[in-house]
């Protein structure tokens, strides 16, 4: 009787897609993510700012578990990409509206050039964000205009002014040699009321060539090497920036040191279970969040026709608006990849769903975007409720804010959902390319 019990349930584990039932408590431990997170987040990363000492022990530690994981360096030994960049960034700036000088806190710059000197020049547009406005909407367009620009913002947004200014004013990055005789548009930000009749605005910048590294470690296809799976966050955060009380440091913990944890985690996982039939990549980057640069150097340097499909991991740390277990995934209709993950889980708990932000943009803001627009599957499974998260980009992006089980299911959905991609047996269906 005891033979034929087993026997039965080995025949429907068989017919029905018992890898689907497989126990999730295997693919991670609890204990280990937490210990990734804080470490990651700690105050002795400094924020892990781009070009900052914190940043360099940030990519010291990840390389450090990408080797204890057993993955391969994809490119130096050190596991680092190694790239230059030549940093923007303000030297001396002075502005005056109406005849009074601007408190230079009051001010964020925004140029390529080597500096600029404005007086009342009318070539220069005056851009006002007004109270009540959408202020992220309005600096974004205000951003991406065509022409020189001073943009007026209301004071009633001063602490979000004070967060944009505490990262904008590191600099401007240029993934090339910076032509600083082309003179792209220069925006100057300015905290005030009232917008003047006139203005005065002079500043220089200081231009450097310097460092920046993705960590990227490999796990080699048994029958399908020459096509990737790509599993990524990125690692660096915003650094030291306006202090609230005695707290000057953004840790990241949510943004995105709960991502890297998941691909670390990601990586031990198909290492262990060592049956990969396609090549995967392990992909911490550097420098999204001053313009997915990191990213855009690593599209570079892969063949994006033989990248079958990219799994981002963003700000997982809270309960997506779903509820527990769930992950909404941007560009959701993009392709079918999230569709193919969402048929893996069945039977389980977890779930994907659509982006429910599609006002922000979000899929081409986050590391996805760059080999998306290369035609590759590439998406960002978040869970941050974007539009209510007080403490995004601030100093109490802490651990302690977090509920580490909310990245625990997050790693297991994917880790059971990318199964048939990872095996070969699935492959999702081409993005759009978007054109030049």
């Amino acid at each position: 009787m005891l033979k034929t019990l087993n026997l039965y349930i080995l025949l429907s584990c068989l017919l029905g897609g018992c890898a689907v039932y497989q126990s999730t408590d295997r693919i991670v431990d609890t204990k280990e993510v937490a210990r990734l997170l804080n470490t990651l987040a700690a105050d002795d990363m400094e924020g892990r700012a781009s070009f900052t000492p914190g940043i360099e022990r940030a990519a010291d530690f990840v390389a450090t578990e990408f080797k204890k994981a057993g993955l391969q360096p994809h490119a130096e030994d050190n596991y680092r990409q190694t790239f230059h960049v030549t940093r923007i960034s303000p030297a001396t700036w002075e502005v005056m509206l109406d005849g009074d000088e601007i408190p230079q806190e009051h001010i964020i710059i925004s140029s390529n050039s080597p500096g600029v000197n404005w007086n009342s020049e009318p070539g220069v547009a005056i851009i006002q964000i007004k109270a009540g406005e959408d202020f992220a909407q309005r600096f974004r367009e205000a951003s991406t205009g065509n022409q020189d620009a001073v943009v007026i913002i209301d004071t009633s947004f001063t602490t979000m002014f004070g967060r944009y200014k505490g990262f904008l004013m590191q600099g401007r990055i240029n993934q090339q040699q910076a032509d600083t005789s082309k003179g792209s548009p220069s925006v100057v930000y300015v905290l005030a009321n009232e917008v003047p009749q006139s203005f005065r605005v002079s500043f220089t910048n200081r231009i450097e060539e310097l460092p920046l590294f993705n960590i990227v470690g490999m796990l080699p296809g048994k029958t399908k090497p020459n096509e990737y799976v790509i599993f990524s966050a990125h690692y660096d955060h915003i650094g030291i920036i306006g202090p609230i009380g005695q707290d000057s440091i953004a840790n990241g913990a949510d943004d995105d040191a709960s991502g890297v944890s998941a691909v670390i985690s990601l990586a031990n996982y198909y290492k262990k279970r060592n049956d990969n039939e396609r090549t995967l990549l392990f992909v911490a980057f550097t420098a999204e969040e001053i313009g997915l640069v990191g990213s855009r150097h690593f599209s570079q340097q892969v063949n994006a026709d033989e990248v079958v499909a990219m799994i981002n991991i963003e700000m997982i740390g809270k309960d997506a608006r779903f509820g527990p277990n769930s992950l909404y995934v941007t560009g959701y209709k993009q392709s079918d990849l999230a569709e193919i993950m969402q048929r893996n889980v069945k039977g389980t708990d977890f779930t994907f769903h659509p982006d429910p932000y599609p006002t922000q943009n979000l899929f081409y803001r986050s590391d996805n975007a760059t080999l998306a627009a290369l035609g590759v599957p590439a998406h960002t499974f978040a869970t941050v409720q974007i539009d209510k998260d007080q403490y995004y980009h601030t100093v109490k992006d802490e651990v302690e804010t977090l509920n580490v089980e909310n990245i625990v299911s997050s790693i297991k959905a994917i880790a059971l959902g990318a199964r048939s991609i990872v095996a070969g047996e699935d492959t999702p269906k081409r993005v759009p390319k978007l054109e030049r």
